[in-house]
């Protein structure tokens, strides 16, 4: 699954020194690559099982871990809640192999604006889960999103294959990884939850991979499977990079550009351009979902000045 929402951490972002045009352009960077990523999960479904597929694009942030802790040894993998760390892995996994299982039969871009509903469904578990004061214009927000995704999808009428709901349990499965990320950031470093994610994630998939798994058949499909692992660890690199140079608020808007770079690989790799109520629908939730970081930054600068 493609990175989609980066959702800021209040804490940990707040006292950061940041570099915002650096920070900008690595998360454009980042979004590029994983683009490419989700094209080559795309074309691959084809002829490959979907959990191998993220077996091999987890593969290489994975093998990236491993360099971290054989550089910096096992203190990278103390962690203040090790329960929560496993169990964000294990989203991640499920989240990333429902998203390839679903794109495999929805258009690339059709995908990327669905799973962009994760924003707003972060929202609700953190009034519920976290007990986050959400105002009524953030409820109004996530309530206009959900309208955008139901637009995209537009369920009974026929349009859009039912595999676009293994999208959206994709998205929820994501803000849920995303939730436990701002209650494992008070305790834990970044590249702890990053490296319990990978091994957690990896293994997990190499379970079931024995029943689904298919010897690449060609050279061009191995190059492919490499590739997207490799593409895949630079791209995840850059993304925390990203947020280590400029705060979560500043870069999370670049995130929207994968819909731009989903249309573009759609249309020339598999001929597939969005409709106009897909337009429209993608419109709402990118509109709403700018607001809502809107809004986020408001209540940091607000936090910010009352601390002085």
């Amino acid at each position: 699954m493609a990175i989609t929402p980066i959702i800021p951490n209040k804490r940990a972002s707040s006292h950061r020194r940041t570099d915002s045009l650096r920070g900008i352009a690595l998360m454009a960077m980042g979004m590029f690559l994983f683009s490419g990523v989700d094209t080559m999960g795309k074309f691959l479904t084809d002829t490959v099982h979907p959990i191998q597929i993220v077996w091999f694009r987890q593969l290489g942030l994975f093998l990236g871990v491993l360099v971290l802790i054989g550089v910096q040894g096992r203190s990278v993998l103390f962690s203040s809640n090790p329960k929560l760390q496993i169990g964000r892995g294990a989203l991640a996994a499920c989240s990333a192999t429902l998203f390839i299982a679903g794109v495999g039969y929805v258009p690339l871009a059709d995908a990327v604006a669905i799973t962009f509903v994760a924003p707003f469904i972060v929202t609700v578990l953190g009034a519920l889960i976290l007990r986050e004061p959400v105002g009524i214009r953030r409820w109004a927000a996530v309530l206009i999103g959900f309208l955008g995704t139901l637009i995209v999808i537009r369920p009974g009428m026929g349009v859009m294959h039912p595999a676009a709901f293994l999208l959206l349990i994709a998205a929820s499965a994501f803000a849920l990884r995303q939730v436990l990320s701002r209650i494992l950031a008070g305790g834990d470093r970044t590249r702890t939850t990053v490296a319990y994610t990978a091994i957690v994630s990896w293994s997990l998939l190499t379970l079931p991979l024995p029943f689904v798994w298919q010897t690449p058949s060609s050279a061009p499909q191995l190059g492919l499977l490499l590739a997207m692992a490799v593409m895949a660890a630079i791209a995840e690199t850059l993304v925390i990079m990203a947020l280590d140079a400029a705060q979560a608020v500043v870069v999370a808007p670049v995130q929207y550009s994968l819909l731009i770079w989903g249309t573009f690989y759609g249309f020339v790799v598999f001929g597939q351009l969005p409709d106009a109520w897909t337009w429209l629908g993608a419109a709402i939730i990118v509109a709403t979902g700018l607001y809502t970081l809107n809004r986020e930054r408001f209540a940091m600068k607000s936090e910010e000045i009352s601390e002085r």
